[in-house]
Parts: structure tokens; C-alpha cells; sequence
């Protein structure tokens, strides 16, 4: 692939800009350290590869997250091909009590059960919910997966209702 001139600078300013939301998609599409770390990889390198042909069309930030969830979704459906499976909601565990002596802890353990819980979803779910929490509106999210915007907020939603269903299942067992 023949780089463009400036590459090289547009993915410096995207890494720079949407590392840790890259990171957090990792985080929330693979549970394992070790294939979080080869799944981010592979995001910084698609998106990289990928600038060679960004036109200016959408905003960088959408290019990414576009480039990033294709890549989290070639991951996922890799990942299920190798009968790796996906952890089951009853995988999440109890909600963190208020026993728990730092706050630190919780927010961390909280989190981590959020994660496990947009993995279980299925890849279209996970996508649409990872990309809410990362701020963007609808219309944001209907570019980036492909959906319309009011199919968007259908899921949103109902993912949403069904998150705090599960949680609330999670925090009386």
C-alpha cells in the first residue's frame, strides 16, 4: 500500500485524539488481557492502514470509530469461529456492595462487570451500546454500523432497559 504524505501525521493526531476510546472498545470486546492487547493492535494498524484512503467525507473521529469496530467485529466473529464463545450473563456476578471499602474498587469492579456485560451482547448490540457509551449521538452511530438513526435509538433503548434488568437481577441474587 503506497502511504500518503500525511499518514503518518493524520494517524499520530487520530491515535492521539481516540487512543483511550480505542482502548475502551478493546476493553469491552475482549475479555482476555493478552487478545485485548492483539485486538488493539490490530485497530491501530487497520486505522493506519486505513488514512491512506480517508477523503475527508465524514470527521476523522468517525473514520475511527468506523475502522476500529470493523476491526472489533473481524475480531469477534474470529473469535466465535474458534468456539471461544461468549460469557453468559449469569458470568457477570453481583453488583458490588456497599461493603466495598474503596471507592476505587467498585467504579473498577463495576466497570469490568459493564464490560462483561456488553461482551455477552450480541456483536450488532455490542457495537451500538459501546459506541453510545463512548458519547455519540445517533445519527454518529447509524454512520459508523451501517443502521438508520431511528433504528439506533431502538436499540439504545432497549439495550438500556435491558442493562438495568440485568443489573438489577444481578444486585437481588
Amino acid at each position: 500500500m503506497k502511504q500518503m504524505p500525511d499518514q503518518e501525521k493524520r494517524y499520530r493526531e487520530a491515535a492521539a485524539e481516540h487512543g483511550p476510546a480505542m482502548q475502551r472498545l478493546a476493553r469491552a470486546m475482549e475479555a482476555d488481557p493478552a487478545r485485548r492487547q492483539d485486538l488493539l493492535q490490530e485497530m491501530h494498524v487497520a486505522l493506519w492502514r486505513s488514512l491512506a484512503g480517508f477523503d475527508g467525507r465524514c470527521s476523522l473521529k468517525t473514520w475511527v470509530y468506523r475502522v476500529a469496530h470493523n476491526t472489533a467485529s473481524t475480531h469477534v466473529g474470529r473469535e466465535v469461529r474458534r468456539n471461544r464463545g461468549l460469557v453468559g450473563v449469569e458470568a457477570i456476578g453481583d453488583l458490588p456492595g456497599h461493603d466495598n471499602q474503596a471507592a476505587e474498587y467498585e467504579r473498577e469492579d463495576a466497570l469490568e462487570h459493564l464490560n462483561a456485560w456488553i461482551r455477552a451482547l450480541k456483536p450488532a448490540d455490542r457495537q451500538v451500546m459501546t459506541l453510545y457509551l463512548e458519547e455519540l449521538d445517533a445519527p454518529a452511530i447509524a454512520e459508523i454500523t451501517g443502521f438508520t438513526p431511528g433504528a439506533v435509538m431502538t436499540r439504545i433503548s432497549r439495550l438500556k432497559a435491558r442493562l438495568a434488568k440485568d443489573f438489577k437481577e444481578a444486585k437481588h441474587d
